[in-house]
């Protein structure tokens, strides 16, 4: 017994011993000569270990964020085990919004990736939070603050941590990032954009369209934003264009919100009636970031466009304007940025034009490699109309589905239209019957215009032709 209480008291003079040692190491020592010791620590530590570890500092230097510490902190809090951890740090921005779990000071979160395990750690540290030289003792102000993650790994798996896992966690975060984010839309006025929020539901599982058409924008989208590496073998800006036409109310514009919801792009939405000159035009496309979707929406009409190769009044003219200090947007200026040497301005960028009348477009805008996919716009058809009855009535089938869908191949009707109808009822069987009746009286009409037509044509062939007689 003596012997075990003087191990006891030995023990407890040790314990305390260390805890003096600490408390005088936090009180006393500069930050700096503690960083110092902690990592002469680490270093003798690693020697003889078994085990790599490898440090991701909060900031590159005092001003520079790190933002692979960033990224691992994302990637970790989604990694959190919430039901095992027995300690977690919880944080939200303001009220509103949603409440981030991440490890907290001692924690540790293991992540397996390609049959590695790789334990995280976040370290904290005591910082000043006044410009003086503060120290504790010197009654400075310090607050606690994450330092740095620290990875540990069998040092067999160090070139896999470096080359692949770091930017394995680096990319899930960017996309994270990339979904999580509110999208923005972006309007000119004269040379500057302005942003506001887009919340358009829109998405390729909810719009009206034929479903091989919309399977096949889906496709090239998807084929678009992993050839970065493509383009930059072949020579080409990272960029791709997108001609949509067709009648109003066949759903270009929930087109270009699915589009941007799928790639998480932002939108561009450019007037061209607001801008005065090419000059400012060039200012503002130049002022469009990566990964966005630049939309000039009816393009045939919103501005007229000079030709490139005028006839000698439209030179006249041109020089007038020039002389009058009154440049005009040119066709050739739009262009240049679409395939030109500005075209090269930002990468991972989408170019929409749409029209309802594409042959009213110049044949420049029309030339193979401007817009790569001339997508059209229809009618509503039985798929679209499928999608319309989900979207709006939650239903899949109906008795009424086979003589609507026969009905939609003989007449023309667009989405906006049979969306109108079904909005009209909340009871789905009300609503369709309605929609039924919308398009009997469609048929009927055209019937009746088919009959007139024919009609008249008969009058014709049987009126006598008193414009020539021959002699004989």
């Amino acid at each position: 017994m003596p012997s075990h209480d003087k191990a006891l008291a030995a023990a407890a003079s040790a314990a305390a011993s260390l805890m003096l040692v600490r408390s005088v190491v936090n009180e006393l020592l500069p930050d700096e000569l503690r960083d110092a010791l902690r990592s002469g620590v680490g270093r003798l530590r690693s020697h003889m270990s078994s085990q790599h570890t490898i440090t991701v500092d909060r900031k590159v230097d005092d001003l520079t964020s790190n933002h692979v510490f960033e990224a691992v902190k994302a990637y970790l809090a989604a990694h959190v085990n919430t039901r095992t951890q027995q300690h977690l740090c919880v944080s939200s921005l303001d009220e509103d919004d949603k409440m981030t779990v991440t490890m907290a000071e001692g924690e540790e979160v293991a992540d397996v990736y390609d049959g590695t395990e790789f334990k995280w750690c976040l370290n904290y540290r005591y910082v000043s939070s006044d410009s003086g030289n503060g120290s504790r003792g010197n009654g400075g102000k310090h607050q606690l603050e994450a330092h740095s993650f620290v990875v540990t790994f069998p040092k067999k798996h160090k070139e896999k941590a470096l080359s692949s896992y770091l930017p394995h966690i680096v990319a899930t975060a960017k996309a994270m990032k990339a979904q999580e984010r509110t999208l923005q839309i972006y309007m000119n006025n004269w040379e500057d954009w302005h942003p506001m929020d887009l919340h358009h539901p829109s998405t390729f599982g909810t719009l009206a369209m034929d479903y091989e058409v919309k399977q096949s924008i889906v496709d090239d989208l998807n084929r678009f934003i992993k050839r970065k590496d493509y383009y930059k073998r072949i020579g080409k800006a990272w960029k791709r264009g997108y001609l949509l036409y067709g009648p109003p109310g066949t759903g270009k514009s929930s087109l270009i919100a699915a589009m941007a919801n799928h790639l998480r792009f932002d939108i561009y939405d450019l007037e061209l009636t607001a801008v005065q000159s090419n000059s400012d035009l060039r200012r503002l496309l130049v002022g469009i970031n990566s990964r966005s979707i630049l939309v000039v929406e009816d393009i045939d009409c919103t501005i007229k466009l000079q030709q490139r190769e005028g006839g000698q009044e439209d030179t006249k003219s041109d020089s007038s304007d020039e002389e009058n200090g009154s440049e005009k947007v040119t066709l050739s200026g739009l262009l240049n940025f679409v395939d030109g040497l500005w075209s090269a301005c930002g990468e991972e960028r989408i170019i929409v034009f749409t029209t309802n009348y594409k042959e009213r477009l110049d044949p420049a805008l029309l030339r193979p490699g401007r817009m790569d996919m001339h997508i059209y716009m229809g009618y509503c058809t039985p798929d679209s109309f499928r999608t319309l009855a989900n979207n709006y009535h939650l239903i899949d089938y109906h008795a009424t589905f086979p003589e609507i869908e026969k009905l939609i191949k003989e007449v023309t009707v667009t989405p906006a239209e049979v969306a109108e109808v079904l909005m009209r009822k909340d009871d789905a069987d009300t609503a369709l019957h309605d929609l039924l009746d919308l398009l009997k009286s469609k048929l009927n009409d055209a019937n009746v215009i088919k009959t007139e037509h024919s009609s008249a044509n008969s009058q014709l062939d049987e009126e006598p032709n008193d414009s020539y007689r021959g002699d004989y």
